[in-house]
């Protein structure tokens, strides 16, 4: 159980209150997940620049200090609840693979059984670069095989090609680890490559809240292709001030490198495959 934050705009802006002061910032929220943090911001060229913490966020001053130095065009948030994987550096998220920042709310059924059958979906070279013991990361391995089946890994892949990659990285998961009469794998998943961002929601909450301009949020969901200046995506609903949509359980939320809005369902992605 963990709690995730994106956020892209078409300019460099601050996330001081969505991480430190918003009635339910993720700093408020890591009261019940205490076990790491971590910020990953996309600040100037291609490449991320990532802080993570062991502690809980709202006890740890270099949380506040790295939230209220960000001005970035894109976000990649997240505070653990560790349920998978011992508290240390190498299992907290974001996990980073140049570019690629990726983060994962929630826990995979029958782990302990079905990591090798996992680990197995992981191309051998991401496999053998995965350095932790959690769930999330050998997700991330799967995501990225899929993609970088489609295109070199200095590409810039299309939306739907990194929306399919997560759709079929859930259905994946599922199909090794879910059994009839037990809770399913809960798979809100987060990732952006500093242009585009998408994000899955399967057993946990997910909310998103987007502006057509700077302060005029939508009060609904924007059309297909919709240019926005700013999209949002959280666990939770994080302030009053914003129009937070919830995004329905299988449903693919995010928006493309021109932040142009996104949206699908896992099975019409699984139906369209490239």
């Amino acid at each position: 159980m963990c709690r995730l934050y994106g956020f892209r705009c078409s300019a460099h802006e601050p996330v001081h209150a969505a991480l430190v002061s918003e009635r339910n910032s993720l700093r408020r929220q890591s009261v019940e997940h205490p076990d790491g943090w971590g910020i990953a911001a996309y600040v100037r060229g291609a490449l991320p620049e990532v802080a993570h913490g062991l502690g809980p966020a709202h006890l740890d001053p270099e949380f506040e200090r790295v939230a209220g130095l960000l001005q970035a065009r894109a976000v990649v948030a997240h505070v653990r609840l560790a349920s998978v994987g011992e508290v240390e550096a190498k299992n907290v998220h974001p996990f980073v693979h140049g570019r690629w920042t990726f983060c994962h709310n929630g826990t995979v059924a029958n782990y302990a059984t079905t990591r090798g059958a996992l680990e197995q979906e992981v191309a051998p070279r991401y496999r053998k670069r995965l350095k932790g013991t959690t769930d999330s990361e050998r997700l991330f391995g799967m995501f990225l095989s899929r993609l970088f089946s489609k295109v070199k890994e200095d590409a810039h892949p299309p939306v739907e090609l990194v929306a399919w990659a997560l759709a079929d990285t859930m259905a994946s998961v599922a199909k090794i680890t879910d059994r009839g009469g037990q809770s399913p794998s809960a798979l809100n998943l987060l990732v952006s490559d500093g242009e585009l961002m998408v994000a899955t929601r399967r057993g946990r909450s997910l909310w998103m809240s987007t502006e057509a301009t700077a302060g005029k949020p939508f009060q609904d969901w924007p059309r297909a292709a919709q240019r926005l200046h700013e999209f949002q995506v959280a666990s939770e609903e994080l302030s009053a001030g914003d129009v937070w949509l919830e995004v329905p359980d299988e449903g693919v939320v995010g928006v493309d490198s021109a932040v142009r809005f996104f949206a699908a369902t896992v099975p019409a992605l699984l139906k369209a495959r490239p």
